[in-house]
């Protein structure tokens, strides 16, 4: 006798979330002082809509792979430029990346198929949290001309990045690509001492945040000031976060740490530290 059963939904799985074997990983090899990936999302096992073409068979199916984790990314994005109709797409980006979750449902840091702890270069900066994000506190925003700097450290000419900027643009006589305004800080040979520099904008309420810093294995880290205040909506504070190797560690070798601006209460800004010596 052949029987079918009534398939039954499984919930309350543990470990859960944990990075899929098919996730994408870094390091970012092409702009290496950029953490890849940013952020992680559901992606297996997702019931999606499914094409009928070139003939019909289900308006609906079971799918797993990073195409399945875009669109809940990309989801969210819409949802919160709808609440927040005025944040840039980099603002955005800061908020799903430094409101994200490391901790899985078990309370402990989330793994990946090897069943050993995620690292940045697998998880990026977490797993997306929506509610979260929607209210992060501060924000990493960059302007146009942090790109196009960008740009100018990529090697294009005058003639390329005019295509983008619309109008002739001199590109800055010094200028570290570390500085750029991103929500993680990766520092991929360092050799000595290095400092970079990030900008907080203020979204949330007026407040205080103090820094709390999870130095990566044989690196000092030294944040000034380690306090900022923020009187109102929209205002800018900048700080510089030196690294500096103790000599314990060898080159080739990435390790990783935390950087957390908090107020003590409702907000916690994290951004992943990931560094390599030279």
């Amino acid at each position: 006798m052949g029987y079918i059963t009534h398939p039954e939904a499984a919930i309350h799985m543990k470990p859960a979330p944990k990075v899929a074997q098919f996730s994408s990983r870094g390091p970012n090899l092409i702009t290496p002082e950029i953490l890849k990936p940013d952020i992680t999302a559901p992606g297996v096992n997702i019931i999606a809509a499914y094409s009928e073409d070139p003939k019909p068979v289900l308006p609906y199916n079971i799918d797993s792979g990073t195409s399945m984790a875009c669109p809940h990314v990309a989801g969210v994005v819409g949802l919160l430029k709808r609440v927040h109709p005025d944040w840039s797409p980099s603002a955005i980006k800061s908020a799903i990346m430094t409101t994200a979750n490391i901790i899985d449902n078990r309370g402990k840091p989330m793994i990946d198929e090897t069943k050993h702890e995620a690292s940045p270069f697998s998880r990026g900066a977490g797993v997306i949290d929506p509610n979260r994000a929607m209210d992060p506190g501060l924000v990493y925003d960059l302007t146009v001309n942090d790109y196009l700097d960008f740009l100018c450290t990529r090697g294009y000419n005058k003639t390329i990045i005019q295509k983008f900027s619309g109008q002739p643009y001199e590109c800055p006589e010094k200028y570290n690509i570390l500085d750029f305004n991103y929500p993680s800080i990766t520092v991929p040979k360092l050799n000595g001492t290095v400092t970079v520099t990030r900008r907080l904008t203020n979204v949330g309420l007026p407040g205080t945040y103090t820094v709390g810093v999870k130095s990566p294995a044989g690196i000092s880290v030294d944040v000034k000031p380690n306090i900022l205040a923020f009187g109102k909506n929209g205002e800018v504070q900048k700080f510089e976060l030196t690294m500096k190797a103790d000599g314990t560690r060898v080159g080739g070798d990435y390790v990783f740490g935390e950087l957390t601006w908090s107020n003590g209460n409702h907000y916690h800004v994290k951004s992943p530290i990931v560094v390599c010596m030279a």
